[in-house]
């Protein structure tokens, strides 16, 4: 039995529009992201999802509470859904950073590995898709971990450092005896109604 997988990012924070790392850091949806989380909730409008689940992060919750008042179905929180830790990083724009770390490496920032990251993904997710068989699953998370499973699922085809994710698109996948299979990447139609 197929499950279907609707992985989406958070909607916009004031961090996401200037370009400010979050990482852990707990940072609230803006204006617009708290639009752009209604409008991802109207998508699902009349379609059944069994369960929805959600980092801990309050950003990503937040969407994934519309969906789920939107679907009538509860959220259940995950912390292995997390965005990467950016450590030292976190709360930095890229120039602050080129600026302030230029010589030191990531590990010595504190920053959990992309393997790391990818590893905590393909896990949480693949353990999502296993407890709904024959079910549609709406996962809300963070732009970097959602590319990596993209990146895990193509191969490097796509995913990090290749594909854009943005706030509140929705990539898909199908998962069928033990394999994962892309429907469809970063698709914001919703918010162009």
């Amino acid at each position: 039995m197929e499950t279907i997988l609707y992985l989406i990012r958070h909607g916009e924070t004031e961090w996401n529009q200037i370009r400010r790392i979050q990482g852990h850091s707990d940072i609230d949806l803006n204006e617009l992201g708290l639009r752009q989380a209604e409008q991802v909730a109207r998508r699902f409008q009349g379609e059944i999802i069994h369960a929805v689940y959600s980092s801990d992060l309050s950003r990503a919750r937040v969407t994934a509470s519309r969906i789920a008042e939107q679907s009538g179905s509860s959220i259940s929180t995950r912390m292995t859904l997390r965005e990467r830790c950016y450590g030292e990083w976190e709360g930095l724009t890229y120039e602050e950073i080129r600026a302030r770390f230029e010589a030191q490496d990531e590990a010595a920032c504190g920053i959990e590995t992309f393997e790391d990251m990818q590893s905590r993904a393909v896990t949480a997710l693949t353990e999502v898709a296993s407890n709904h068989p024959g079910e549609s699953v709406v996962v809300v998370s963070h732009g970097g971990l959602i590319n990596s499973f993209l990146h895990y699922v193509t191969a490097g085809e796509q995913g990090t450092g290749i594909t854009r994710i943005d706030n509140t698109g929705i990539t898909m996948f199908r998962y069928v005896d033990d394999r994962w299979e892309v429907l469809q990447v970063n698709n914001t139609d919703h918010l162009e109604i």
